[in-house]
């Protein structure tokens, strides 16, 4: 083990100590959990903004969570971070036959495939659903992804794109069907924007596309525009929020036309 990780390992064990940080001592894993997901994501922040000096630091943002788990595993004698590590360890070799066995060489979509099988052939237990172990805590667009991934190995998939793209034809015509009904469909309106997210997420999978790369790209380009609109009304002198739907569709379609 490095000296920092020793020192690491050392400052949390110091954190939690009787005479340590009180708000430290007081975490759980629960508590802990929503710092973890959310360091998770300036790392994929970083990573997106191509920021080296920032990734370095959120990575050991990151690496901190993993090491407050294990601490307050190992106080309550479950595992420690000797543990982590070796189960990581072991699971990496065990999903590379093909690098650490005897198994011989496979392409990519042939080391996909089996890294597929080999995961389910872990997971096993008493669910023989193709859809155990997709976590409920995962992001719904994410999780959409890996449920109709999870459905296409087993063969419940549209042929081709296309049949996507009616799918999505025809839950947006029902969302439309649902927002004309009178009778009170907030219920189904909300049931029918679901069913229709879901077929777009299925149909950017089948055009190989990440869907959730796919919608923060979309995400930050809203963004950007909308961003560059505030700045051009306030260069002519008008207040974004006072102008007329038109006028602000009007910088919009200029911010377009000069990126």
């Amino acid at each position: 083990m490095s000296p920092r990780l020793i020192e690491l390992l050392a400052i949390m064990a110091r954190l939690r100590a009787a005479d340590g940080c009180p708000w430290d001592r007081q975490q759980t894993f629960a508590s802990v959990a929503p710092y973890t997901i959310e360091e998770a994501y300036e790392v994929a922040d970083a990573i997106e903004r191509g920021d080296m000096a920032d990734l370095k630091g959120e990575l050991g943002d990151l690496l901190f969570q993993v090491v407050f788990h294990a601490q307050i595993a190992r106080e309550a004698g479950q595992f420690d971070f000797e543990a982590v590590a070796e189960s990581i360890c072991d699971k990496l070799k065990r999903r590379h036959p093909h690098v650490f066995g005897d198994h011989g060489p496979l392409s990519i979509a042939e080391q996909g495939a089996a890294w597929e099988d080999i995961k389910a052939a872990e997971r096993g237990g008493a669910d023989p659903s193709a859809l155990q172990g997709v976590p409920n805590a995962l992001p719904a667009l994410m999780r959409a992804d890996k449920l109709s991934k999870r459905a296409a190995r087993v063969g419940f998939d549209f042929e081709h794109a296309g049949q996507c793209a009616d799918k999505v034809d025809e839950e947006l015509a029902e969302v439309r069907a649902a927002s004309r009904d009178s009778s009170g469909a907030s219920a189904e309106i909300f049931e029918e924007i679901g069913d229709l997210l879901f077929a777009a997420v299925n149909l950017a999978r089948k055009l190989d596309v990440d869907a959730e790369a796919a919608l923060r790209a979309a995400n930050a380009k809203f963004e950007r525009r909308f961003r560059a609109m505030e700045a051009l009304a306030a260069e002519r002198g008008w207040e974004f929020q006072e102008l007329n739907l038109a006028a602000q569709e009007s910088l919009w379609q200029a911010v377009k036309r000069d990126e």
